[in-house]
């Protein structure tokens, strides 16, 4: 335990017998296999959030010295690129940020009584118009009659649905679609999310929610995205005690599929 407290997690005891002694030292054996995993997972996740950063402002200090150089005049258009590059880089940031609250919980959410299936629907209807100059189609399908009542911070939800609409967005080939579904089953409502092509390897669709996880080809982050989305997404449907996980869409893409509580007895609609 002294080793540990001093921070070396592959610290060991040799833990024999099944008296309490035997199982104090394999409680403790488990709790240094915990915290060395945490540390491992903390250390990557610096080293990742590092690399993410240095590129983008290695790029903007690139141009900015090929400008004072003289290499590249300074105009609209130099800096237009400027700017653009300051935009991803304010985007990567708060996504960082995002994301480092949602794990800490730190996010508020004020959850009240609402209708899962009109804010759904508010949400496409905001995105038609980029999804119509994309090439693209969106469609909603409801199987459910009645209000889709739940429990929730409806302006997290939006967060959430902008995140896998962004997502679609960005990421589906032009001529193709997104279909989003909302049903009902045993007090859950299930919400898929479906695009078509490119796909994504199957090895690879567990790990879609790993900040900062990068899958090769079609879906990379030179595209424009951080890799944070499906992460914060994640985070955004367990706080309300719900499951989101990735799967083979049979449009050709991607299927993210949402599991949220429906609300029994429900309180009236504010």
């Amino acid at each position: 335990m002294r080793r540990l407290a001093d921070g070396d997690y592959a610290a060991r005891v040799i833990a024999t017998g099944n008296d309490e002694l035997g199982r104090l030292g394999h409680d403790v054996n488990a709790l240094a296999e915990a915290l060395e995993r945490t540390e491992k997972t903390r250390r990557r996740w610096i080293a990742d959030i590092s690399h993410e950063l240095r590129t983008p402002v290695s790029l903007l200090r690139g141009e900015i010295e090929e400008m004072q150089d003289g290499v590249r005049p300074l105009n609209q258009h130099t800096l237009g690129s400027l700017h653009g590059d300051t935009q991803r880089l304010a985007r990567l940031v708060n996504d960082l940020y995002e994301l480092s609250m949602t794990d800490l919980g730190a996010l508020s959410y004020r959850k009240q009584t609402m209708d899962l299936s009109h804010a759904l629907a508010q949400e496409l209807d905001a995105f038609r118009d980029q999804f119509r100059n994309a090439g693209l189609n969106l469609s909603l399908e409801r199987t459910i009659k009645t209000p889709a009542l739940m429990k929730a911070d409806e302006q997290r939800l939006s967060q959430l649905f902008r995140n896998l609409l962004h997502n679609s967005l960005r990421y589906t080939d032009r001529g193709g679609e997104l279909r989003v579904t909302l049903a009902q089953e045993a007090g859950t409502l299930l919400i898929d999310f479906d695009d078509t092509a490119p796909g994504i390897p199957t090895d690879a669709l567990p790990r879609l929610f790993e900040r900062l996880y990068r899958v090769d080809g079609s879906r990379s982050r030179a595209t424009g995205g951080a890799g944070l989305g499906l992460a914060i997404a994640r985070n955004i449907v367990e706080a309300h005690g719900g499951s989101i996980e990735a799967l083979p869409s049979a449009l050709g893409g991607l299927r993210i599929r949402i599991r949220l509580p429906a609300q029994t007895n429900p309180e009236p609609l504010r």
